[in-house]
Parts: structure tokens; sequence; C-alpha cells
């Protein structure tokens, strides 16, 4: 069939033989119309190329949408900061059609802090009728998915994926093969020879999703180049430099071979600071995310290599994703993996929250 700019509702209406009223409900996704109409009249939408008016429809909706993102705390400069500045430019551009963000944050090495951020979310007096979740409990966030499963509420995972939940949809990298490319980076740097430090631990806790999988990829990569290596795990604590020297003393002092160091989530300046402060120039880093004190620590050469993911993406395409599915019915690709971005002190100062939006 013959698509055509100028097809208007009666035109629809009288091909499927249905009223206008039922077209309008179709279009719409509101009142009540049999599973057989609503198949006849998107049918004949799709032979004809129909594309409804997207502020009309929005009018036509009249209901505000409230969405919640969940997501760690951040201070201007970090890499949740750039979550939430997509977050907030997404909801500027969705604002006419009634669409509002709410933002819980929670200590990211802290599962009580997640817990309690979710006793926020389940209590909010207003509705909540989708939500943002970033995935770095894992247990905690496949029980909210559950409860939001039963609820009907839709909503997308940032960060890491968890493959195996009803989300609606993922906007992230491919943490696995993030932390392949952490590794061929460090090996690289290191010339193949010597020992590694990992950083595995923050603030007497596990990893996060993100970082369980970037370890299991870096280890992978290992065991992929035959790399018999002697990988030194040490725990390291947000804010208590003195048992982070005290840590970092002793294993230094214990395996005189560790030539490089990786951490798996956007502490590497952990690492970097005390490099710096003990002018281990030798001692090649690798980390992960562009933030103000790792920047730093690239300029100054502590640091060799930055994995970033486009945070400001992934927070941007999550209200969009669930804007769009809300307001007009219109459901996104599930798995949408991000670019992994290799940043070098060379080339970082194009790599920013203002750049990476422009391509949408």
């Amino acid at each position: 069939m013959q698509k055509n700019k100028n097809i208007r509702l009666t035109d629809i209406a009288r091909m499927a033989n249905v009223s206008v009223g039922t077209v309008d409900r179709v279009i719409h996704n509101r009142g009540r119309v049999s599973e057989e109409n609503i198949r006849r009249v998107k049918e004949i939408m799709e032979q004809v190329g129909y594309k409804p008016n997207l502020i009309a429809r929005s009018l036509a909706v009249k209901k505000p949408c409230h969405l919640v993102a969940l997501i760690p705390d951040f201070r201007p400069g970090d890499y949740w900061s750039a979550m939430e500045y997509g977050i907030r430019r997404a909801e500027e551009e969705w604002e006419s059609y009634g669409v509002k963000v709410s933002v819980l944050t929670f200590d990211q090495y802290s599962k009580a802090s997640f817990d309690q951020a979710v006793s926020r979310l389940q209590e909010m007096p207003e509705t909540v009728d989708g939500v943002i979740v970033g995935t770095l409990f894992k247990e905690a966030v496949i029980q909210l998915s559950e409860h939001l499963d039963a609820g009907e509420i839709p909503y997308v995972y940032v960060d890491s994926d968890i493959e195996e939940q009803g989300r609606l949809a993922y906007y992230g990298t491919d943490s696995v093969a993030g932390g392949e490319i952490g590794a061929r980076m460090l090996l690289a740097s290191m010339a193949f020879q010597g020992d590694i430090l990992a950083h595995i631990q923050h603030d007497k806790g596990s990893m996060s999703t993100q970082g369980q999988k970037r370890y299991s990829g870096f280890l992978q990569y290992l065991k992929q180049q035959g790399y018999e290596v002697n990988l030194v795990e040490v725990e390291l604590w947000i804010g208590d430099e003195d048992h982070n020297e005290q840590v970092l003393d002793e294993t230094f002092r214990n395996h005189p071979g560790i030539r490089g160091a990786v951490t798996f989530n956007s502490s590497c300046y952990i690492l970097g600071d005390y490099l710096e402060k003990r002018q281990k120039h030798e001692i090649r880093l690798v980390g992960y995310d562009l933030i103000d004190p790792n920047v730093r620590l690239l300029n100054e050469g502590y640091v060799q290599a930055l994995i970033a993911q486009r945070p400001e993406l992934q927070g941007y395409n999550g209200v969009k994703a669930l804007s769009r599915l809300l307001l007009f019915d219109e459901r996104p690709q599930v798995v949408n993996l991000l670019p992994i971005d290799i940043l070098l002190k060379e080339n970082y100062q194009y790599y920013n929250k203002v750049s990476n939006l422009l391509l949408i």
C-alpha cells in the first residue's frame, strides 16, 4: 500500500472498519479497545506509514509522568553527577509532556544505604510511574525489580546490566568487555612484565555489580593471553588515607615485583594519590571514569589510561525510554550498549558530557 503523508484518522478508521474514536483510543493507549481492533488499527497505521503528531498526542494524554532515579550520592565532577546531568537534560526536553524526575541517592559503598533509598522510594506519597536504577548491589536490585514487576512499574537499568530481570531497557557498556579492555591497556603499558596490584574492595564491602563484571573480564583477558601474573588483591577504603597507606606500603614491601595496578570503578585516584606521594613512577595504573581527581593524575602521568562509559547518555536515554513508553506506548530495544572509550592524556579533553549528549 502506498504511504501518504496526508492520511487522516478518518481514513484509518474507514480502512480498519472501526470508529474514529477507536482509532484515537488506540493511538493514545487509553480506554477499552478489543485486541482485534488494536491489531487492525496498528496494522493499517503501519501500512500507510501514519505518524501521529507527538505534541497533539501529549496534549491528549494530560497526565503527569513521575519518574524516580535511584543513583549514588555525587559531588560536582563525579561519575554520578554526569549521570544526573543527562537525566536533567532529558527532563528539560520532556517537561512539556508532563515528565518530572525525582532523584533519590544512596551511599554507593553501603547496601544499607541503598535499602534505605528503596524504602523512601516505596513510601513516596506521589505516584511513581517509572524508575531508573543504578545496579550497584545486585541482590538488592533484584529484590527491588521483583517489587516493581509486581506493581507493573517499568524500570531501566544503568551502569551495569542484570540480564535475567524484567527491565524495560539497559543503557550502559558491556562491563565484561570493559574489564578486558582494562587488562589489555595495562599489560601493554607494562610491556607484559611484572605483577599486578588489583584494588577490589571499598569501605569494607564487596565490589559493585559493575566491578565484579569488570574483574571477571580482566581475569578472562589475562587467561586468554597466557599471562601468568601474580595478582595481588588489596582492600582500600574511601576517605581513610592512613589505612590505605599502611596497606599499600606493606603490599609493595612484600611484593617488590609489582609493576602494574588497576581499580575497577571510579576510585582510581586512591591508588594514584598514593603513587604520587611515594613517587612510584614505575607503576603503571589503569582505571575507570573521567572524574576530576582521576583527570589530574592522568595529566601528571600517574594514571596511564581511563576507560569511560558515557554516563550522561545512560541517564538521558533512561528518562527518554521510560517517557516514550508511558506517554506513547513505545518500547525501546532492551539491551542498548554504549561505546567503551579509552581516554589518554592526549585525548581526554575532547570527552565531556556536553559533547557526549550531542551524539544523540
